[in-house]
C-alpha cells in the first residue's frame, strides 16, 4: 500500500514539476526566490526536549546500531532542514510555512544531540557532504555512507523543489516531505528494535510518534489541494 501511495505521489509530483518548468520559462526565471538551505521535524518539539544536551557524555553501553542510527539520522535530518528552509519566500500557504518552521525547530537540537553522542563514543560525525543533495560518501544518489537511508531525496528532487514557488511548491514540499518522514520513521523503528543506548532509543520513540503525526497533517494538507 505504501509503495502505491509513493508511486501516486511521484506521478503527481512529475506533473507539478512539468507545470512549474513551463511557468518559470514564461516568467524568465522569477521563481528562483532567495532562501537558505536547511530541514527535518516533529509535530511538537518533544524529541528535542527529551533528548540529552549536545555536551552530555554518552557513557552508558551502546552498540553498533546506536552508532549507525546517529550517523544515518544526522544527514537525514540535515536534508529535511534544507527542504524546510526553502519554504520561506516560496510557500503559498501559511500552514506549509509554519510546518516547515516546526520541522526546523525540532530537528536542529536533535542533530546537536546525536553529534554529542558520536563525539563521546569516538565515532565519526557526518559532515554536510553526507546530506548534500541526498548523496553521501558512497557517491550514490539518495544514500549516505550508512546502509538503509530511506526517504532521502536525490539532487534532481531538491533542484525541482528549489525552483518551485506558490501552490506548486506547497504540493511538491508536502509530497517529498511525507516520503522523507516515512524514511525517518523506518530508521527510528529499527533503532527501537536493535539499539542498546537508552537515550538513542528514547529519541527514536519521539521521532516515530511526532513524525507519524506530521505525516497525517501533511496528507490532510495535500488532500485539500
Amino acid at each position: 500500500m505504501s509503495s502505491i501511495r509513493t508511486m501516486t505521489r511521484r506521478a503527481a509530483l512529475a506533473a507539478v514539476a512539468a507545470g512549474a518548468a513551463l511557468a518559470l520559462a514564461a516568467c524568465g526565471g522569477d521563481g528562483d526566490g532567495g532562501a537558505g538551505h536547511g530541514g527535518h521535524a516533529t509535530a511538537s518539539a518533544s524529541a528535542g526536549a527529551t533528548a540529552p544536551a549536545e555536551g552530555a557524555t554518552a557513557t552508558a553501553a551502546h552498540n553498533a546500531q546506536d552508532v549507525a542510527f546517529a550517523q544515518g539520522m544526522i544527514p537525514h535530518h540535515r536534508q529535511a532542514l534544507d527542504m524546510a528552509r526553502l519554504a520561506v519566500g516560496r510557500a503559498a500557504s501559511t500552514e506549509v510555512e509554519e510546518l516547515a518552521g516546526r520541522i526546523e525547530k525540532a530537528q536542529e537540537p536533535e542533530i546537536a544531540t546525536m553529534t554529542g553522542w558520536l563525539r563521546s563514543w569516538g565515532e565519526r560525525v557526518p559532515g554536510p557532504a553526507d546530506s548534500a543533495s541526498g548523496t553521501g560518501h558512497s557517491g550514490h544518489s539518495g544514500h549516505s555512507d550508512q546502509p538503509g537511508m530511506p526517504g532521502m531525496m536525490d539532487g534532481a528532487d531538491m533542484e525541482k523543489l528549489e525552483e518551485a514557488t506558490g501552490e506548486d511548491f506547497d504540493r511538491m514540499f508536502l509530497t517529498l516531505m511525507i516520503e522523507h518522514h516515512e524514511g525517518a520513521v523506518e530508521m527510528a523503528a529499527t533503532q527501537r528494535e536493535k539499539g542498546a543506548y537508552q537515550s538513542a532509543r528514547a529519541l527514536a520513540d519521539d521521532i516515530v510518534t511526532a513524525q507519524k503525526a506530521e505525516i497525517a497533517e501533511m496528507e490532510r494538507l495535500l488532500d485539500g489541494r
